[in-house]
């Protein structure tokens, strides 16, 4: 059971960093619409400061998953 969650949480961190490098391939295609709407061109630097930080703690967030993952897979490997 342990074996099934620990290969859970490695997918999943995965899929959070394929989101986290998604997120900074968009943002440069989806902010010239956000700027077209008028109520938020003052806080567009807002606006890609916070797009920018989700894709940040996306990719840390996956990266943490994966790296404990490795690390845990590699132990035990080592143990045998």
């Amino acid at each position: 059971m342990a074996d099934k969650k620990n290969k859970l949480q490695f997918i999943w961190g995965i899929l959070l960093l394929v989101a986290g490098i998604g997120v900074f391939f968009r943002i440069p295609q989806i902010m010239p619409e956000i700027k077209k709407i008028e109520h938020f061109a003052p806080y567009m630097f807002f606006i890609y400061f916070c797009f920018y930080l989700i894709g940040i703690l996306l990719i840390v967030g996956g990266g943490r998953k994966v790296y404990a993952y490795l690390k845990q897979s590699y132990g035990e490997n080592a143990e045998k």
